[in-house]
């Protein structure tokens, strides 16, 4: 029997439909099931949350389509400050500094709220003709074991492909389903994600402020408004994220600074417990993990999703190149290659970010000398800050062609 799509992806959030769309352009026709309703996901007003994407990630955008409808309302990041030191003992002394200019291509990267990202997502797919998309509808099984893979749907109904790619989250279905096995460690802290609007101008840049119970990022949107990812030890998260919009801010101003002037809280607020969660294998038979699925990790700079979009140009490059060779797109063979080329990029890059994280969220007098001399080294290094600088770009990784702005 033919399948009915060659593709199916679980999961609508971020990395889903922008997978849909890479592999539609290819050729393929793709099957989205998303569990939630597409009206859920296109509110249309500012809820806080919002994403800080690298140079090498809008790239992909760009080559997936949707960025032309992202540009006007995305914010450049021009610079970024990394510093360390105590909430409530005043500014935070600079100890690292990088410009955008030392690398010669634009910004290092553009924040966009959620709700643009995902409307340009929605308003692409639509109007695909390869791509069909199954909103409000929940997966609740699926069969790899035949000629091809199946899922089936709450209410009992059955859809066939040939692949089936996992881009339900961190705590992923489609991998339970499978019997893909994780490993990480609870991090004790938790995200507290919200947005402010200053007095003063951000000037592009963004803030990694290094505290004893986890870092503090403010990360600037359109306007004079920053997002804000505030990681905190989880006893005291709790108890700020169940205080009002007042206590909320008492406690943020003392980590938050003056340097931007008077705050205020705009949109909703949230709270992510944090921990590293990475699956052993990205794929199994006739199924493969992207994003979340995959790879869970620490905040620290941003690249959560920045990671996920890797991923999907791996392994769009990867299926596609072997749908035009003739190859069954859904062997063993075939999604090796996508494991081999992703996992050790993010192993590597959640070991590093966890590294930092136990470095720097700790009050030891020693460690804070030896980080500061450190990252003043760095900072007086030229070709070290830059080679830095195009990591943040992610400009460093075995990088897909969609990375480099090239079609598949």
């Amino acid at each position: 029997m033919a399948p009915e799509f060659d593709i199916l992806i679980i999961g609508g959030g971020l990395n889903g439909p922008a997978l849909a769309l890479a592999l539609a352009r290819g050729g393929l026709r793709v099957c989205v099931a998303d569990a939630r309703p597409a009206k859920a996901r296109t509110e249309p007003g500012f809820d806080g949350r919002a994403y800080a994407l690298a140079l090498a990630s809008v790239r992909v955008l760009q080559g997936i389509g949707v960025w032309p409808a992202l540009a006007a309302q995305a914010q450049p990041i021009l610079g970024i400050r990394v510093s360390q030191g105590r909430p409530g003992e005043g500014a935070f002394p600079l100890m690292l500094g990088f410009d955008h200019a030392e690398i010669e291509e634009g910004p290092m990267g553009h924040m966009v709220e959620d709700r643009h990202l995902y409307a340009a997502f929605l308003h692409a797919m639509r109007n695909e003709p390869r791509i069909t998309l199954r909103s409000g509808v929940r997966v609740v099984a699926q069969d790899t074991d035949g000629p091809l893979a199946r899922a089936t749907l709450e209410g009992g109904e059955e859809i066939g492909a040939r692949l089936i790619i996992g881009c339900d989250g961190r705590d992923s279905a489609v991998a339970r389903r499978a019997g893909i096995r994780r490993w990480g460690w609870d991090y004790g802290q938790t995200a507290l994600v919200c947005a402010v609007a200053h007095e003063k101008s951000h000037e592009g840049i963004a803030h990694q402020m290094f505290l004893p119970a986890g870092p503090l990022a403010i990360l600037p949107l359109p306007g004079n408004r920053s997002s804000i990812v505030w990681s905190e030890r989880r006893d005291s998260a709790e108890a700020i994220a169940g205080l009002d919009e007042a206590g909320w801010l008492e406690h943020l101003r003392p980590r938050f600074g003056s340097f931007l002037g008077e705050i205020a809280l705009e949109g909703a607020r949230f709270a992510y417990p944090l921990r590293l969660s990475v699956a052993e294998e990205f794929i199994a038979p006739k199924l493969a993990l992207v994003g979340d699925a995959a790879h869970g990790v620490h905040p620290i700079a941003g690249q959560g999703l920045n990671l996920g979009l890797r991923d999907v140009a791996a392994l769009a490059e990867v299926v596609i190149e072997a749908a035009r060779r003739g190859e069954d797109i859904a062997s063993e063979l075939v999604l090796e290659r996508y494991q081999h080329w992703r996992r050790f990029d993010v192993v590597k890059m959640a070991l590093g970010m966890d590294a930092v994280n136990r470095l720097f969220s700790n009050d030891s007098s020693i460690l804070a000398v030896l980080r500061g001399f450190g990252l003043g080294a760095v900072n007086a290094l030229p070709a070290l800050r830059r080679a830095m600088i195009r990591e943040a770009a992610g400009l460093n990784a075995a990088q897909p062609r969609l990375m480099q702005g090239l079609a598949i």
